[in-house]
């Protein structure tokens, strides 16, 4: 699943797009406004983004040169076909250039493709100032490295890939102690709590009654 942010300002399309992510697993967030994209980047940052050119107040183009250095991969989808305005679009930084109208099952392709591609490439969760380079077990709070034991980091790793879901204690430890590991589910309790304390994610990793815990990243 992917958090997706589609920038257009004709509802009906906007509606088609978001029921076709919602349908292979994907959560969108829609908004029609040039002006608003950036607080909702900034407030949580995107998977990807949709997004078309012609917008009210600001306009796709612009706000590509401040999307551009976040590293948020970015299709464009818009109405504007001329070649000038590919390779505008494409030169700004953009990852795709789709010209309305378009096939719903085109946009969800090129979409799984691109979200491929940053993932083989880029390993790196973020949620709120919270950092994790999967690749290098490396993690950040606010900028500042924070050192986890090796089994807090494959915790945190495990809730991460399961985001949003509820994982039974038991399903915790066998992941992450093993199937043979002869321990309590205690063990899941204990580190659930460091894991809290140190990343500042007491909000975040919920406690799931009479289930585990779930890591939660929607707003």
């Amino acid at each position: 699943m992917a958090y997706l942010l589609v920038v257009e300002d004709e509802p009906a399309i906007a509606d088609l797009i978001a029921m076709n992510l919602k349908l292979v697993g994907h959560e969108t967030l829609l908004i029609g406004d040039g002006n608003e994209v950036m607080n909702a980047v900034l407030n949580r940052t995107p998977d990807l983004i949709i997004l078309d050119v012609m917008l009210p107040n600001k306009d796709g183009f612009a706000l590509m040169q401040e999307i551009s250095p976040l590293g948020i991969p970015v299709i464009f989808l818009t109405a504007k076909s001329q070649l000038d305005d590919k390779i505008a679009g494409l030169r700004a930084g953009a990852d795709d250039y789709m010209v309305k109208p378009f096939a719903i099952i085109e946009l969800v392709t090129r979409v799984e493709t691109v979200l491929k591609r940053y993932r083989e490439y880029s390993n790196i969760f973020r949620l709120d100032g919270l950092e994790v380079r999967m690749d290098e077990h490396k993690v950040l709070l606010d900028g500042e490295e924070v050192e986890l034991t090796v089994k807090e980091f494959a915790l945190l790793e495990i809730l991460i890939a399961n985001q949003n879901l509820a994982l039974s204690r038991e399903k915790l430890l066998a992941l992450v102690w093993g199937a043979d590991f002869l321990g309590e589910t205690r063990t899941i309790d204990v580190h659930i709590q460091k894991l809290r304390k140190k990343l500042c994610l007491e909000k975040r990793i919920r406690t799931v009654y009479k289930v585990g815990y779930r890591l939660e990243v929607t707003p």
